[in-house]
């Protein structure tokens, strides 16, 4: 009776100690402007690289889930007015994004990684908080690739076993 009270009682410990755990974020490596990590969700491992401009609250990511890849979107830190679009520009080309809530997301994500690997920045400009104004945001791509391929290597293409 006592050893079942005592597995019962580290079960209740244990159990929530190692779901916490597998919760948090898992590092894997800065590469110049950014940042590669990954995570669970529900069983599986989601992998994503982000960078942040000098904004407050401010950041751009790459996210591969294990039904979707390059998931591309910018967390603008206020909510976008309703309906809103906004376009990332990198070099020459422009790349459309739409809006909900305060995250702005790539229509076509392939592209977006396509223009970030060869770009050197990109900027996004979309409308302020209410509709005020343009607010324009750059973010360094400097480390992007490498970024972008640590993310790969972890979570590749077809690999929607839990987390490693």
């Amino acid at each position: 009776m006592l050893a079942l009270r005592l597995a019962l009682i580290l079960g209740t410990i244990l159990v929530p100690a190692a779901q916490a755990q597998q919760a948090r974020p898992q590092k894997l490596g800065e590469f110049g402007a950014w940042i590669a990590a990954s995570y669970a969700e529900g069983g599986q491992k989601v992998c994503y690289a982000f960078t942040r401009t000098g904004r407050q609250g401010v950041l751009l990511s790459v996210t591969h889930r294990p039904t979707t890849r390059d998931t591309v979107t910018v967390t603008a830190g206020y909510a976008y007015p309703r309906n809103a679009e906004a376009t990332a520009t990198v070099g020459g080309t422009d790349l459309p994004f739409y809006t909900a809530g305060s995250t702005a997301a790539a229509r076509d994500g392939a592209a977006a990684v396509r223009a970030f690997r060869n770009g050197r920045d990109a900027v996004l400009k979309g409308p302020g908080a209410n509709g005020r104004g343009t607010v324009s945001d750059s973010f360094s791509l400097s480390g992007f690739t490498a970024a972008y391929e640590a993310i790969s290597k972890e979570c590749p293409p077809g690999a929607g076993g839990a987390h490693r």
